[in-house]
């Protein structure tokens, strides 16, 4: 887990309450804001994962080329 990984979290679960609480108001603005946070969310979320596995292979490679192993 890493910083992508918290930030798209947090991201998610504040757009949800923005989104929930628009939907109760009726304020549209707020849904479509909520909206855009959880979409951000999402995509933070998704980096986190590619990070992870590109230091996942590189920690790999490391090990499979480490002439003292």
């Amino acid at each position: 887990m890493n910083q992508d990984h918290v930030n798209g979290a947090i991201d998610k679960l504040v757009g949800g309450v923005k989104r929930a609480a628009g939907d109760l108001t009726g304020n549209t603005h707020l849904q479509v804001e909520g909206m855009a946070q959880q979409v951000k969310g999402n995509l933070e979320s998704t980096l986190g994962n590619a990070r992870d596995v590109v230091r996942d292979a590189n920690d790999r490679n490391k090990v499979e080329h480490d002439p003292t192993v």
